[in-house]
C-alpha cells in the first residue's frame, strides 16, 4: 500500500494567496491526499476560501487561532495530519500536477526518511544539492534542495526528533533537519520539479535575521565558532544591500 500523503500551509491573511495554490492542488493528477491548514485566526476572507475548496479536495483539515508564528503553526498542522509524509507548501507557492504523485512514488520505492526534489524558487530553478556538500557553509542546503515544496518529511520523523523549534523563529526548519541527518535520517534525491516556491516568505523579507539564526544553528550544532563567524561575516556583505534596503 503505497504511503499517504498531508500538504501542510500555514496561512495568516492569505486571501490574495490561496486562489492559486487551491488551483494548483484541484489540479493533482493524484488526488488522494489531504490538505492541513493551521490558521493564525485570519480576519479576511482566508478561512472562507479554504471552506470552498472542501468541495474540490478530498480532505481538508483546518485548524484556526492564534499563534507564535510559521513554525509554531506548521507543529499544529503535523499534529492534526494523518499522512506517512507531509509536503509544506505556502499559501503563495504552487504545487505542479504531477507532485502528489511524484512524492507518493518516491516515498514508497525508497521509504526515505525525507524525500526532496527540485522546484523553482521564483524564476530560479533549484536542481539539485548544493556541491560540495559542506554542512558549515550551506546548512541543510548540503542535503536537501529546501524546506517549502521541494521536501518530503516522514512525519513520525518528528516523534525521533522533535518538533520545529521555537528558539528559531526564522529557520526553525534548518535546525530540525540538520538534527535529523545527525540522528541517521535518510535522504534520497528525486529528479522531478515538484513546484513552484515564492521567495517572498516570512524568512526572506529578514535576511540579517536568517544569518544570525543559521549562525547561532550552526554554533549549537558544534560547528567552529571561527568558521561559522567568518562564514555569517561573509554572507552580511554579499546581502549588505539588501539588508539595508530591510531596514527602511
Amino acid at each position: 500500500m503505497p504511503p499517504s500523503l498531508s500538504i501542510i500551509t500555514a496561512t495568516y491573511n492569505a486571501e490574495s494567496d490561496l486562489p492559486n495554490l487551491i488551483a494548483s492542488l484541484v489540479a493533482q493528477t493524484d488526488a488522494d491526499f489531504e490538505w492541513v491548514v493551521a490558521d493564525g485566526n485570519s480576519t479576511d476572507r482566508t478561512l472562507e476560501l479554504i471552506d470552498r475548496a472542501k468541495s474540490q479536495l478530498r480532505t481538508v483539515k483546518v485548524d484556526s487561532r492564534p499563534d507564535f508564528g510559521i513554525y509554531d503553526a506548521y507543529n499544529r498542522a503535523i499534529k492534526l495530519a494523518s499522512g506517512d509524509y507531509y509536503v509544506v507548501v505556502g499559501a503563495d507557492d504552487v504545487l505542479f500536477p504531477e507532485a502528489v504523485a511524484n512524492y507518493k512514488r518516491a516515498c514508497a520505492e525508497t521509504g526515505a526518511d525525507l524525500v526532496t526534489a527540485c522546484y523553482y524558487a521564483g524564476d530560479q530553478l533549484i536542481a539539485g544539492i548544493r556541491q560540495p556538500a559542506w554542512e558549515w557553509l550551506w546548512g541543510m542546503h548540503a542535503y536537501v534542495t529546501g524546506h517549502a515544496v521541494g521536501l518530503a518529511i516522514r512525519r513520525d520523523l518528528h516523534k525521533e526528533v522533535g518538533a520545529y523549534s521555537r528558539y528559531f523563529l526564522l529557520v526553525a526548519d534548518q535546525f530540525f533537519i540538520l538534527q535529523a541527518i545527525r540522528q541517521g535520517a535518510r535522504v534520497v534525491f528525486r529528479d522531478f520539479i515538484a513546484g513552484r516556491y515564492s521567495p517572498q516568505g516570512t524568512s526572506s523579507c529578514n535576511k540579517l535575521g536568517c544569518i544570525v539564526e543559521l549562525y547561532r544553528i550552526k554554533v549549537k550544532l558544534g560547528h567552529s565558532l571561527l568558521l561559522s563567524t567568518l562564514v555569517m561575516l561573509c554572507r552580511v556583505i554579499k546581502n549588505w544591500s539588501r539588508i539595508q534596503e530591510q531596514r527602511r
